[in-house]
């Protein structure tokens, strides 16, 4: 039977009715299996080398009273431990945010989604403290939803050797799918579930299917906290190949 209970993240005027969370969820659960049917939703397991990327757990996102802000405590603090996690195991942490500059040109893009930005107060885009960002790690700030449009996030993690993304926080439905998408055809995938989290629930749990069959491998963050245990200087096995 699939879990009808209301999530604890997002938006509450943007959550599914109640009537509707177990059958949609047993829904998406019977969607993955006729993919499987027909040969998709594949595993594409962990690599050697992981890196973690946290999208956009900044104020602007993490703090209700922005427009395009919601209660995402869960997310901040399951993405922390995986931060931690990854520390520990000598793999490398990087965070996307905003870029921000309002002399920038206006997209076609900025009709469909009117949003207050707040010019006079910089502390918005800092990253949650609660993450405990160190200075060593990368801050990928970017203009796009993707951590790799306009960037050289993907220049750094080939410095870096990585051959597996982790992939952590807002929004499920845009940042974290687009970083998905894009990653796919060079990185393993790896998206911890309790990790991601938006303000429009239907939006999460779509997209969310979406990535575990098609882009990369959705599982549970014990899965992936287990995984990190196993990787010593920032490869599996802790051997320096």
């Amino acid at each position: 039977m699939a879990d009808d209970t209301a999530p604890t993240f997002g938006s509450r005027d943007l959550r599914l009715p109640d009537e509707l969370r177990g059958p949609l969820k047993a829904h998406l659960a019977d969607l993955k299996q006729a993919y499987k049917a027909r040969s998709w939703a594949g595993r594409v397991g962990f690599g050697k080398r992981p890196a973690v990327v946290v999208i956009d757990l900044a104020a602007f996102w993490t703090d209700p009273r922005h427009t395009i802000g919601s209660n995402v405590d869960v997310v901040v603090e399951a993405s922390a431990r995986l931060a931690r996690a990854a520390r520990a195991a000598g793999a490398p942490v990087f965070f996307t945010c905003f870029a921000h500059d309002p002399s920038h040109p206006k997209s076609p893009h900025d009709l469909k989604q009117p949003i207050s930005i707040p010019n006079d107060d910089p502390r918005v885009w800092e990253i949650d403290p609660r993450l405990e960002r160190r200075p060593t790690e990368k801050i990928v700030w970017k203009r796009y939803a993707s951590a790799f449009k306009g960037t050289n996030f993907h220049d750094m993690l080939t410095m870096s050797r990585v051959d597996t993304l982790i992939v952590v926080g807002v929004s499920t439905s845009h940042c974290v799918y687009a970083t998905c998408r894009d990653a796919t055809d060079a990185f393993h995938v790896i998206v911890p579930r309790e990790g991601v989290g938006e303000r429009c629930e239907l939006a999460h749990e779509v997209f969310l299917h979406d990535i575990d069959v098609d882009l990369g491998d959705v599982m549970s963050m014990d899965e992936v906290i287990g995984y990190l245990a196993t990787v010593r200087n920032g490869v599996a096995g802790g051997q320096n190949d």
